[in-house]
């Protein structure tokens, strides 16, 4: 290691661990997901393995599970010197990262472990795609083209729901969005009911307001997250992972009558390959340079993959 690099890391916010040291910190965790399991949480195209769960989630797993049961003993000891009866305070992890890169599998397999855990059994997982505007907002506002990016999520809504959750409310609902539809629908919602832990999982999850106009104090939603978590990767892959996703897609759910997008099904193999390229350039690239890439450095823990979807590094924000 050069001296550079030895500076570099001695005054970097994170502590950073290889594959390797990252999976010695399992301890002895148990695995309790079967193949079977895996199988339904993987999202396409995505070969997450049994292995790259005991080397990498079930070290996360066993990191959370410790931050919630602290978290818990701290609630309970505020609770105790002020007089009140023990209030149950949902323990939120907020979840982001681009277009394609994975993070939904993410959100699913740590929802899948955390629920395993015996102090914290009811885990939640809500995803912002439920907060963004309907498309006929999206139209009148001519920002169809821009589906992703800040301004077309109900932020207030988002941050009014997670308010809500953290605070306890007994019932708190979240509005459901539709892939097959690309678009919200209508009285269907998501209820979350008091959970022991809520994951939160978006492209915009850790976003604050950039634009530089001072209005007094603001609230962001990831002033509500006990972790955070950015799952990376360099854009050349994350690209590459899209592209991939866009030609199955083309296969299968396009090929539904029902689907926003079935007229792209009948797209030769090149027209697909260039439309999905210039999707990339003109919408997802800018939104994860401009918009998501930037926040990255404020989650608790960074996960790097390496080309085969697995991850190749851990970066833990130090205490």
């Amino acid at each position: 290691m050069t001296k550079k690099s030895q500076k570099n890391q001695v005054f970097s916010p994170y502590l950073y661990f290889t594959r390797d040291d990252w999976a010695r910190l399992r301890a002895a965790t148990p695995l309790s997901l079967t193949e079977e399991e895996l199988e339904r949480l993987r999202g396409l195209n995505e070969r997450i393995s049994l292995d790259e769960v005991s080397d990498i989630y079930l070290p996360l797993s066993r990191l959370l599970n410790l931050y919630v049961g602290a978290t818990q003993k701290l609630f309970t000891a505020t609770n105790t010197f002020l007089g009140n009866p023990a209030q149950k305070v949902p323990y939120i992890i907020g979840i982001a990262g681009s277009v394609a890169v994975g993070k939904s599998t993410t959100a699913r397999i740590i929802q899948a472990l955390l629920a395993r855990w015996p102090n914290h059994p009811k885990v939640d997982l809500i995803t912002t795609d439920g907060f963004l505007y309907p498309n006929r907002v999206l139209e009148q506002r001519g920002l169809m083209n821009r589906k992703g990016f800040p301004e077309s999520y109900d932020v207030r809504r988002l941050i009014e729901f997670v308010a809500a959750v953290k605070s306890g409310a007994p019932e708190v609902k979240a509005p459901v969005y539709s892939h097959l539809e690309y678009d919200i629908l209508p009285d269907q919602y998501q209820v979350v009911r008091q959970p022991d832990i809520m994951i939160l999982e978006g492209l915009n999850v850790l976003q604050t307001n950039r634009t530089g106009r001072k209005r007094g104090p603001q609230l962001f939603v990831s002033d509500f997250f006990d972790f955070s978590i950015y799952v990376d990767a360099e854009e050349e892959l994350i690209q590459r992972w899209y592209l991939e996703r866009f030609h199955t897609l083309r296969e299968t759910a396009f090929r539904n009558p029902n689907s926003y997008f079935h007229r792209y099904a009948h797209m030769s193999a090149e027209e697909a390959d260039a439309f999905a390229r210039r999707i990339w350039k003109e919408v997802n690239g800018v939104n994860l340079r401009d918009n998501i890439l930037p926040t990255k450095h404020r989650a608790d823990l960074i996960l790097e993959k390496g080309p085969s979807h697995a991850v190749q590094s851990v970066r833990l924000r130090k205490i």
